[in-house]
């Protein structure tokens, strides 16, 4: 119920802050997210351009992807990529394709916002503190999800913790999304963990399902 009302005030929040053009001496109507636009834009390209700069110096722990719907000739800005911090550095082999199914651990977040300091959650696997021993993984397609966040999938390895940082043309783009609740131009912000993929076709065992004490992977 907590949840449902935290929502519903957002959603208002959300809505006021895009229908309010001026307040006056007596109204005390705070808006939710002022100069949206431009804050995303600048968080993005200041985190693309501090990526780059730790990549060029040999830095392993972050990393450059272009969304997999473009080769790097047709990715010559910078929001036409994803940028990764990595967490921790998993042991599988192979990646999740765009026709796989997988299971992960994630967290999505906005930039913070008037009422969000840590910025407003979106979605999320689990609750409290990350902990892989006690968090039951969610199961999606890899091709149902934004171009983003499809793009990192496609990258990892079991194993892999990462925060993933989605320009909004590669997230929700330009237009409010109210499931999940997502005003446009939003950077999305992903703290994800891949626990296991499956080819398509292949049948999903239940997510309790070990073998050798490892997640069941095809």
């Amino acid at each position: 119920m907590n949840r449902i009302k935290s929502l519903i005030l957002l959603f208002s929040l959300f809505v006021s802050a895009f229908t309010l053009v001026s307040c006056s001496e007596t109204d005390d109507t705070v808006e939710e997210f002022p100069d949206w636009q431009s804050t995303n834009d600048t968080y993005f390209n200041k985190i693309y351009t501090e990526a780059k700069a730790a990549i060029t110096s040999g830095d392993t722990s972050w990393k450059i992807f272009s969304s997999y719907a473009l080769n790097d000739s047709m990715a010559p800005n910078a929001t036409d990529h994803i940028v990764v911090k990595v967490i921790k550095k998993g042991t599988g082999s192979g990646c999740p394709l765009y026709t796989d199914t997988v299971r992960v651990h994630y967290r999505g977040r906005l930039l913070p916002s008037t009422s969000y300091s840590n910025g407003y959650v979106f979605v999320e696997s689990y609750s409290g503190d990350y902990d892989a021993e006690t968090s039951a993984p969610v199961t999606f397609g890899v091709s149902a999800k934004e171009a983003g966040l499809s793009t990192a999938l496609q990258h990892m390895h079991i194993g892999d913790r990462w925060l993933v940082y989605i320009p909004y043309n590669l997230g929700y783009g330009t237009t409010a999304s109210t499931s999940p609740v997502i005003p446009a131009y939003s950077t999305l912000i992903y703290d994800l963990t891949l626990v296991s993929y499956y080819r398509a076709g292949v049948e999903i065992p239940d997510f309790k399902a070990k073998q050798g004490g490892y997640w069941v992977e095809e």
